[in-house]
């Protein structure tokens, strides 16, 4: 029912860019796991062994700290329409901050956010095709634009103060790097 690759596909990286959400998965050897799910357009394929996605400032930032502490990502796309299927890559991460010298390189690939902080990416060790039979069908209505608002309504230096107040610590108490 399941089957496995080394890397993304083409078929699969088509795949990616016609989902609107996905959801990444990250932990350390203690502690939550974390599960958020994305959307915005966000996501990209570089190559068949390196995606990412334009990280966006949020009330937290896990994703950042699992990965400084640890490194294992995995990503899940789902098909919410009549043809059922569901995507997985599995991989390490790594963070590209605004600063970074390949910052630009990543994120220019992205729309423009004004409250992006980071690229995250994944370098892919395997990925895993699966049915998908037991996901709903549904259709999507439309994205919402809150987030993006809220951070269009504050200078970067808001932004940047809030991301020093609230992004700092995971929900773990543990370092997220953000200052790096």
């Amino acid at each position: 029912m399941a089957d496995f690759f080394d890397h993304i596909t083409d078929k699969h990286a088509e795949f990616i860019a016609a989902q609107p959400m996905f959801f990444i998965a990250s932990a350390c050897a203690k502690g939550r796991i974390n599960l958020s799910p994305k959307g915005m357009d966000s996501f990209r394929v570089f190559s068949p062994n390196l995606c990412g996605y334009l990280d966006v400032t949020g009330s937290g930032n896990e994703t950042s700290t699992h990965i400084k502490h640890d490194g294992r990502l995995t990503i899940m796309f789902n098909s919410f329409t009549r043809n059922a299927q569901i995507y997985r890559l599995y991989g390490k991460g790594r963070v590209i901050r605004t600063g970074h010298a390949d910052y630009e390189k990543y994120s220019s690939q992205f729309p423009e956010f004004a409250g992006a902080r980071q690229v995250i990416l994944m370098d892919v060790e395997s990925t895993q095709i699966s049915c998908g039979w037991g996901v709903p069908e549904m259709d999507l209505k439309n994205e919402r634009e809150t987030l993006n608002k809220w951070a269009e309504g504050k200078s970067p230096e808001l932004v940047r103060e809030y991301q020093l107040k609230g992004n700092m610590k995971s929900i773990d108490g543990l370092e997220t790097g953000i200052t790096e």
